[in-house]
Formats: C-alpha cells, structure tokens, sequence
C-alpha cells in the first residue's frame, strides 16, 4: 500500500502475496481503499457500451461469443445508425454516464467503418459535447488513430486480455504484439489508452501478474477488469473457476499496480463478484452501467442504488477523472535519438 501511495510498483513477491490468499481479504480490500481513496475519494465513474456491430466476427478469441465459429444465441446485426446510437448513449448520459464507449466486432476497422463512428461520435456530441467517447473497433492501421481523434474521440480501448505466455492459447487469428501495437498507435496519436484483461481463463498467478506490469509498461489511463462470461457454444464454456474473493484480490492487486489510474469494473462483475460487488467499490473506481456487448447486465437502477447503499457518489461530467498529477505539462521525451520512433518533427 505505501508503494502504490507514491505511486510505485509493487515486487513481483509481493503482487503475488495480494492473490496467493495468505492474507485476510478485508485487510486487502482496506490497504487497497487507502490507495483508491487518495487519488479518487468516493466518486464512481459510469461507463456505458453501445454495441455497434454485434456477431460475425473472423477471430477466433475463445472467450467471445462473437467470435469466428461460435454458436453462442447471441444477437447479430450489421451498423445500427448513428442517430440510434445517440439516443442510447443520451439515454445513459441522463442516468450518470460520463463515457460512452463504442464497439464494434471485427479483426480491425475499414476507412468506411472509420466514417461511420465519426458520423456517430458527431451525433453524440452533439447533443452531450462534454461526455467521453471511447472507441474500440479492433487493430488499427496507419493513419486511422488521427482520424478518431480528429473526430472528437477521447479513448481508444483494446485489452491485451491475458499474459504474452499464453495468449496464443486463447487467440490465433492474432498475437499478443498485434494488440500492443494498436494500444501504441492511439497513444501515440493522442488518444487517451484503455486497455485491460479478462480473468478467469485459466490464468496462473503468474499469469495475472505478468499482464499487470506488462500493461504498467503501456501506462494507460484505464484499466477494465473483465471477468470470463463462458458463453455456451464457445470455446470456454463451462468454465466457472472464479470465486468473488479470486475477483476481489485480482482488483486489488491492479489498484496496487495502478493506483492513479481509472481501475473499472467491467462485464461478468455481478455474476462473479455477486454479493461482494460493493466490496470491489472499495478497490474500483469505475463501473459499466447497464448492459455489456452481448450479455445482460443488472438494471441500471440497481447499479446506482449499489454505488448509494456503499455510500459513494457518482462522478460528474465536469469532475476530472485522473488526478491533476497525471496531467502535467511535463512530458518524458519516448520519440526521436535513441528510440525506433519517429521524432515529432
């Protein structure tokens, strides 16, 4: 905890003690509140996920349902229209969202997919020209970073899901470097990072911590923790390994890896954490409101009475999510002599 408190990493023995369950949760849970606390105090960002473009996806990660060969009942439909994504996302503004996250399935967007969210980012803003917008459409190619940002978007999300070790276990229509190499291109075009994992794949120890520093590398602004929703009819199905104290610890040890970084509870969080989901408010600092990309989440009422009953707030629009101390105008020089990077000249 007084590492994460100046902002430190913890030793890799140490992020191991966090999940090995020698040490009683709840003191886990207070020294991760600390942290959590300090940078964030009580507030609870809303997040919300309008699904694009659902199914029919060519890859096969073996978590998703909307992955190639997957027979998951799920609903599929080609590009819903921007107008109608802009009443879902005011409808969700009006009950507290602060961003709204658009997503699409595919291997990566075409220049015509790349207009199509410009011309719904331009439908969102405006009418809500204060909340984020995060896209997340895939691998990216050259050039297609600026033209989201150019467009009003604000993050570009795209989890590294699981360690470098075994991610040709999980995926083989991409690599782990493919996904690195998209969360670099909208870092470098100056989109906020989002990036992630998902747990509950059968990860070891050493797997979640692995992940844990390899995103502290890619030092994004947000981190979602998803847990594994087995959907029948992929490849994982079946597989209920997690325990809501599994959960905890592993929110806990990314609050501890990322202390002043938007921690978010993402989907199978009431299926996997169930009556600790205000435990994890203690260590997360951020939720999805709603529904998720093909799953049903718990009404959004109920998620706004959880964050009451557990005694926090929601964060408002004109509130600063990160704290100031991540946004100082000094910025360490990662381009030019000395890197593979291309100066800004």
């Amino acid at each position: 905890m007084t590492k994460a408190l100046e902002r430190e990493l913890p030793t890799r023995e140490e992020a191991l003690q966090v999940l090995a369950g020698d040490d009683d949760l709840l003191k886990i849970v207070a020294a991760a509140y600390r942290v959590r606390r300090e940078y964030f105090g009580r507030r609870v960002k809303l997040n919300t996920i309008i699904n694009m473009k659902s199914g029919l996806c060519p890859e096969d990660c073996g978590y998703c349902s909307q992955r190639l060969g997957s027979t998951a009942e799920i609903m599929k439909y080609s590009w819903i229209d921007p107008t109608d994504a802009a009443q879902l996302a005011s409808k969700a503004v009006q009950a507290g969202a602060k961003r709204v996250c658009l997503v699409a399935s595919g291997r990566g967007p075409g220049d015509r997919d790349v207009r199509r969210i410009e011309g719904t980012i331009d439908a969102i803003k405006s009418e809500h020209p204060q909340v984020e917008i995060c896209v997340c459409l895939g691998l990216l190619k050259d050039g297609q970073a600026e033209v989201l940002r150019d467009a009003g978007a604000h993050a570009y999300s795209h989890n590294l899901n699981t360690s470098e070790e075994r991610y040709a276990d999980i995926c083989t229509t991409h690599t782990y470097a493919d996904r690195v190499d998209t969360l670099e291109r909208a870092t470098k075009a100056g989109l906020s990072p989002c990036s992630g994992a998902i747990f509950g794949m059968g990860e070891s120890d050493d797997d979640v911590v692995d992940l844990a520093f390899a995103l502290r590398e890619l030092d994004p602004d947000s981190v979602p923790i998803n847990f594994l929703i087995p959907f029948e009819g992929t490849p994982l199905e079946g597989r209920w390994e997690l325990t809501p104290e599994r959960c905890v610890r592993i929110l806990a040890l990314f609050r501890f890896c990322f202390p002043d970084v938007e921690v978010r509870l993402a989907g199978g969080r009431e299926i996997h954490l169930r009556g600790l989901q205000a435990v994890a408010l203690h260590v997360a600092n951020s939720i999805f409101l709603g529904d998720y990309l093909t799953s049903e989440g718990q009404p959004g009422t109920d998620d706004l009475q959880l964050i009451a009953d557990a005694g926090f707030t929601v964060e408002g629009l004109n509130h600063p999510t990160l704290p100031t101390a991540r946004h100082d105008l000094v910025t360490l020089r990662r381009r030019g002599a000395g890197t593979t990077t291309p100066p800004n000249a």
